[in-house]
């Protein structure tokens, strides 16, 4: 399992279906129906928390704040520096396990010696768009929530990123790619974090289990004759880390030689030394 460090974010413990996070200096508690094990809350921080998610029996949830909590407050991985807020829907605006990923990310563009072009897929709120553009490649960001494009942007923005290149892209994703496809354009490397739910450009409602072999698949057609990785990753249970392998090995690997990877990505716990899976993540990369 690659597991993801940080100074500024901090998995404190974990019990009963909720996870104990710091995130800089705001103490969260946050729903995680993977934690199905009923250990003893002995830090205090479980009653003194700034703010709870507490989800609704028909469904959704709300926050309840134990004292106030900033509209936007900073974090910091490395270099990079990313806003953050509490959500609907229990989320932050970053997933701090993705930082292995980013750290991937970083280290092959930097060693590749040559000029880079990403292209990110369902870029979110631009974490991995910030640390390909600080490692000097240029990227295109892809995200059909104008909100979040902004947000990127702004993140971009924090992190001194702004004047590097990059392309930030409102648009369904898919169809974003047949367009580049027509116009001919190519990247060297490809980041995909797809959700696990979603809607085609008819409204109809997909799974990413049923459509990943083909958002896979249309990306083909714009990877450079030299590419240097395509990473793909998944928090859908019903897709293991071997059978996204698998797939980029058939389609990929076998255009392009190289070598494939993949594994649990993982956040290690304070409380008890032990690691939090969090997410599934297949790479392949050039030879």
């Amino acid at each position: 399992m690659r597991i993801a460090r940080w100074k500024d974010y901090e998995l404190v413990d974990t019990s009963s279906g909720e996870r104990l996070e710091r995130w800089g200096n705001v103490t969260l508690i946050r729903p995680d129906p993977q934690i199905i094990w009923n250990t003893p809350k002995k830090n205090p921080l479980w009653q003194n928390a700034d703010a709870r998610y507490v989800r609704s029996s028909t469904g959704g949830g709300h926050w309840e704040n134990r004292r106030p909590v900033p509209p936007f407050w900073k974090i910091h991985y490395g270099e990079l520096t990313f806003r953050v807020k509490t959500m609907g829907f229990k989320h932050t605006g970053i997933f701090p396990e993705q930082a292995v990923n980013w750290d991937f990310a970083m280290r092959k563009i930097g060693e590749s010696g040559r000029p880079v072009k990403v292209l990110n897929l369902f870029g979110y709120t631009g974490a991995a768009t910030l640390a390909c553009l600080h490692a000097g490649a240029e990227v295109c960001h892809v995200d059909a929530s104008h909100g979040m494009v902004t947000w990127a942007r702004e993140n971009a923005e924090v992190s001194g990123l702004a004047e590097k290149p990059v392309r930030w892209i409102v648009d369904d994703c898919e169809k974003f790619v047949r367009r580049e496809q027509r116009r001919g354009r190519t990247y060297d490397a490809i980041i995909m974090d797809p959700p696990s739910y979603g809607r085609g450009p008819g409204g109809e409602v997909w799974k990413l289990e049923d459509q990943l072999y083909s958002l896979v698949e249309m990306c083909l057609p714009v990877l450079s004759a030299h590419p240097l990785f395509f990473l793909l990753n998944s928090y859908t249970t019903g897709l293991s880390p071997a059978v996204m392998e698998y797939m980029l090995g058939v389609m990929v690997q076998k255009k392009f030689g190289g070598r494939i990877s993949s594994g649990e990505i993982g956040l290690p716990v304070t409380e008890t030394g032990l690691v939090l899976p969090s997410g599934s993540t297949a790479v392949w990369e050039a030879g």
